[in-house]
């Protein structure tokens, strides 16, 4: 395996597990890297909207409205059906970009970046709940630390690009 397709597997995984975390905020570092630098192996494709800088916009919304909405009591948990749901199609979906976007099986990324969602979005769910059992703060303090961990891991994504 090459070192190219090293560095697409890594960041269709690294996209996936930050959906996993934030659901919104995977796709709004894929649609802010694409929107900026376009490539040819996303042009006449299904995906070619990620590249658009209205796509960009609404998922940067999303995002923070994810972030805000990750604190209220009411939030539902990550780990229900629509959540997860949510989490896995946002995954599969910045992994299939990736993979398009490198000219590789774009089935292969979504399939990636859809599993590394599920083992992100559940080992995230049980380390915070272990996390505030034993800590004892408060569910959005942790929730706001888990949220510095996102936005980190979305940064060092676009500045590996």
């Amino acid at each position: 395996m090459s070192l190219s397709t090293n560095k697409t597997y890594g960041r269709a995984a690294a996209l996936g597990l930050v959906a996993g975390m934030r659901s919104m905020y995977a796709p709004a570092v894929l649609t802010h890297i694409y929107s900026r630098n376009t490539t040819e192996q996303l042009k006449n494709s299904p995906l070619q909207w990620l590249q658009t800088i209205p796509a960009s916009k609404v998922f940067k919304v999303l995002a923070v409205a994810e972030l805000v909405g990750d604190k209220m009591p009411s939030a539902p948990n990550r780990t229900a059906a629509p959540g997860l749901i949510g989490r896995i199609i946002a995954g599969g979906l910045c992994g299939a970009a990736v993979f398009k976007g490198e000219n590789k099986n774009a089935l292969i990324g979504g399939l990636i970046g859809g599993a590394m969602a599920t083992a992100s979005t559940f080992g995230c769910f049980m380390l915070r709940r272990q996390v505030v059992k034993n800590s004892r703060l408060p569910d959005p303090v942790i929730g706001a630390c888990e949220d510095i961990l996102t936005i980190a891991a979305g940064v060092t994504i676009v500045s590996k690009l």
